[in-house]
Formats: structure tokens, sequence, C-alpha cells
């Protein structure tokens, strides 16, 4: 299914096309096609896995912030629903992500059925980078909203997880579902957050594979949670 959904994103992607590349085995999939079929395009990315893969299949990587615009970005998600809005909590990259996918025209989530839910389930917790100095007003403001707040902490590491930007990691638990466009504004008023792994109403199409075939979907912007 991951090789269907990237050969489908291929199809959108045109020779000098700058082009996002999230991280994940479906984008190292796709990075192989765009290897294999020479388009001729540069890449932009959050992910060193990324760059470093496209670096070794010799594609053009160029930094984020050298780039005015990005024609189309790709990515995966957690979780994801009918309505494009989607968590992207595991990777703790959200904030590079969020900036590509604003540089870009399309942000094109790529996913197999399994990551389909008509709401978004939570299962994942809602990521947050946060300042240091702000770690402990975060922490009970979220839980203030209804969340159980955890620091992640990673096993290759003796700590709390930080992100690229030097910042703290927070997971969030919401359970029950919220309202998303509440939430998202909630979250992000929040003094000390710099961002959020809620990507609501971010992504304007996002490419489904199923075991037999592949569908693209766009997001209706009049459709808010």
């Amino acid at each position: 299914m991951k090789k269907r959904c990237a050969l489908r994103a291929l199809d959108l992607i045109e020779d000098g096309m700058t082009i996002g590349l999230g991280g994940g085995s479906t984008i190292s999939f796709l990075i192989s096609f765009i290897r294999d079929t020479q388009r001729a395009v540069q890449i932009v990315t959050p992910s060193y896995a990324t760059a470093s893969l496209c670096a070794k299949a010799g594609l053009t990587v160029i930094p984020t912030h050298l780039v005015p615009q990005i024609d189309l970005a790709f990515d995966g998600c957690d979780e994801v629903d009918q309505s494009l809005n989607a968590l992207k909590s595991g990777g703790a990259i959200h904030t590079k992500e969020k900036i590509i996918a604003s540089l870009a025209k399309e942000y094109i989530l790529l996913v197999d059925e399994s990551k389909v839910f008509q709401d978004l389930r939570f299962d994942v917790p809602v990521a947050l980078e946060v300042i240091p100095e702000a770690r402990l007003y975060v922490a009970n403001e979220v839980k203030k909203l209804g969340a159980e707040v955890v620091e992640r902490n990673s096993s290759a590491k003796d700590g709390i997880t930080m992100s690229d930007n030097g910042n703290l990691i927070i997971d969030a638990y919401f359970q029950p579902t919220p309202k998303l466009k509440d939430l998202n504004t909630q979250l992000k008023q929040i003094v000390g957050v710099v961002e959020t792994s809620l990507f609501y109403q971010i992504a304007t199409k996002m490419i489904v594979a199923t075991e037999t075939t592949t569908k693209i979907i766009e997001r209706n912007a009049e459709n808010e949670i």
C-alpha cells in the first residue's frame, strides 16, 4: 500500500518543482521513485533521515530558510479525519513540518486506510514544543483543558526529549475527544507553546491507499470541526 501511495504522489511531481518531503517509509519509497524517474526537483525537508536518504539518492536538498515557496509538500501522519485534520506526534519535528506546510501551495498527506477515521481518535497525544522556561506553566494550563500531561522521554537519551530547536517536547493526552477548532486555538494561545502536532485545516489533500486502490481526497474548507 505504501508503494502504491508513493507512486500516486509521484504522478503529481513535475520537473523544476521544489517539493517538501516529511519522514517515514512511504516518503522513502517516494524518494526512490523520484531518483529512478530522474525528476529534476529540489527537496526541502524537516527530517534528518529524509535529507540523508535524498543525498544518497543524488537528489538536491536545500535549506528551508532559503525557499520562499514550495510547489508540493508530502508527509505522513499518525491519524487523519475526513476533513483532513491530522495528528503528527511521533517525530517531534512538527514545528518544522508546519513551516514547510505553510510554504507549500499544496500540503498532501500520504496514508494507508488504517490511519483514516471519521473523526480524530486521539489514540496518540498532541505533542507540544515548549520553551524550557515555560515547562511547568504550560503543563498546568494544558491540564486545565482536560489533558493528561507527560514529558516525553527517550530510551536513547537521559532526560526529556528536546526538539531540533532546543525546546522541550510535552505530550498531552486528550479523552474524550475535544472540539478541534477550540483545542487548536486554546493550545496555541498558551504562552511558551511554540507549536503543536495538531494539524488543523492545514492539509489540502490526502492520498489514501487501500489493498487494491488509491484515491485523492481534497479538503472541504467549509467543513470545520
